[in-house]
C-alpha cells in the first residue's frame, strides 16, 4: 500500500488538499476530536501518516514513507537524500536575517566579525555567511528566535517570515533574503523509479493538476 506523510501545522490543510486532487482522501485528520496519527485512504490505495513538517523527509528517506509534502526551508536545511518532485506553491514564506530596527546593519554584510546570529536553521545560516566569507557565532534556539536581538543574546536572527507580523511587533525588521520557501512533493528515490504502489502515476496525475491550475489562473 501507497505510504504517505503529510506534515501537521500550517500545510496540512493543503497537503490534505493536493492528494484529493488526485482520488486520495485524508481529511480524517481534519476531523475535530480526530488523534489518529494514521489513517488508510477509504478506497484502500493508501495510508497517510502524520508527522512533524521536520519529520516528513525522515520517514520518506528511511522508506517508511515512499512520499510525502514538505517546506522548502527542511529540504535546505536537512539536505536528505530524497527525490524533490514538484514545487506545489502553497505555505509561501522566506528565510531571512533579521535586526533591531534600531540597527545600524541593513545587509548581512554589515554586521561585524563574529557577531552572534541565532536560528534553528542552523546549517542554513551557517551557509549564508560562510558565502559572504563573514565569520559568525551560530547561536541554535528553537523557541522564540526574536528574543535573540530583544535580549542582547544576539546582534541577528535567520528565521521564517510570511507576513513580517511577529517582526515588526517585536521591534525587528528584514535586512536580507536568503530564498524563498513553498511547499515541495518528495519521494523516496527507489520507490519514485520502480514506480512503487503507482507512486510515479500518483505524482504525474498531481503535476497534471497543478498544471491545469495554473492555466486557469
Amino acid at each position: 500500500m501507497l505510504t504517505v506523510a503529510i506534515p501537521k501545522g500550517s500545510l496540512l490543510k493543503d497537503s490534505i488538499a493536493s492528494f484529493a486532487a488526485i482520488g486520495l482522501d485524508f481529511s480524517a485528520f481534519l476531523e475535530k476530536g480526530n488523534r489518529q496519527l494514521q489513517i488508510e485512504d477509504p478506497t484502500g490505495q493508501a495510508r497517510a501518516m502524520l508527522v512533524r513538517n521536520g519529520d516528513v523527509p525522515v520517514y520518506v528517506e528511511s522508506g517508511q514513507a515512499h512520499v510525502g509534502i514538505v517546506g522548502y526551508d527542511v529540504l535546505r536545511e536537512k539536505k536528505p537524500q530524497v527525490a524533490q518532485i514538484l514545487d506545489l506553491g502553497f505555505g509561501g514564506c522566506r528565510l531571512s536575517v533579521a535586526v533591531q530596527e534600531s540597527s545600524p546593519y541593513r545587509k548581512s554584510i554589515d554586521l561585524p566579525a563574529h557577531s552572534r546570529v541565532a536560528s534553528k536553521f542552523v546549517q542554513c545560516a551557517r551557509d549564508h555567511f560562510r558565502d559572504l566569507d563573514l565569520p559568525v557565532d551560530i547561536v541554535p534556539l528553537y523557541g522564540s528566535v526574536e528574543l535573540g536581538p530583544i535580549t542582547g543574546m544576539s546582534e541577528a536572527i535567520v528565521d521564517l517570515v510570511a507576513t513580517g507580523r511577529t517582526l515588526k511587533e517585536n521591534g525587528l525588521i528584514e535586512i536580507e533574503e536568503l530564498f524563498y520557501s513553498t511547499a515541495r512533493a518528495i519521494a523516496h528515490p527507489l520507490s519514485y523509479r520502480l514506480n512503487t504502489y503507482g507512486l510515479s502515476d500518483s505524482l504525474n496525475a498531481l503535476r497534471d493538476h497543478l498544471r491545469s491550475q495554473r492555466k486557469t489562473t
